[in-house]
């Protein structure tokens, strides 16, 4: 073995590179700080949170408004919605699917949540799932959706949901949402971490700008 290798082994290498890491204050450190956390988080926590939470989904960002809320409860309860091809509120939406308030008070992420949050996954069983769940589906964008569980079903041997975000002002058609079966099922929500999404969106705009 050349005395060049051998130099690789002494503690003071691997000091000088444990520096350059975490110390140094350079472009260049700064570039591979972060393409050391992205391969971490990819290959590393990702798919070990995904193992633990039984989903390939394990946490998500909020990358849309369609869940947000404006005002408090009672506000948002009165605001539009669309009832077949008239406007309606959302109390009188919900009610045509035998929702009422006290139901939606009951519901986890009762006054939803906002772009940017991030959205805690685990993998359920789709005889599980129930009317007012926040779950994860997988639709026809790249991006799975977010939405709130309203109506539940089952027929030809497979559960169906249908799902709305709660800011929307219906089932949107173009999302897949209306008739969701559970192979498209990706998780459901089970919690809430405020602003850490806003991470990845800054992350993704960053490389959209690039190419």
């Amino acid at each position: 073995m050349s005395k060049k290798k051998v130099d690789w082994l002494y503690p003071s290498k691997w000091k000088g590179i444990w520096y350059f890491i975490w110390e140094d204050n350079s472009l260049l450190s700064w570039i591979v700080n972060v393409i050391l956390a992205f391969v971490l988080i990819k290959f590393i926590i990702y798919p070990g949170l995904g193992l633990l939470f039984s989903t390939s989904y394990p946490i998500v960002a909020v990358v849309s408004g369609s869940m947000e809320h404006q005002g408090n409860f009672d506000a948002w309860w009165g605001s539009s919605a669309r009832c077949s091809n008239n406007y309606c509120s959302q109390a009188e939406y919900y009610s045509n699917y035998g929702i009422t308030k006290t139901d939606f008070q009951e519901f986890s992420f009762k006054n939803g949540f906002n772009k940017g949050d991030l959205m805690v996954l685990m993998g359920t069983k789709p005889k599980n799932i129930k009317t007012g769940d926040v779950i994860v589906f997988q639709s026809n964008r790249p991006d799975p959706i977010i939405h709130r569980t309203i109506k539940v079903w089952y027929q030809d041997d497979k559960y169906h949901f249908q799902t709305k975000g709660d800011h929307n002002q219906g089932s949107y058609i173009q999302v897949m949402e209306t008739d969701i079966q559970e192979d498209r099922l990706l998780g459901k929500a089970v919690l809430r971490i405020p602003f850490l999404g806003w991470i990845k969106i800054a992350f993704v705009n960053m490389i959209n700008s690039l190419r």
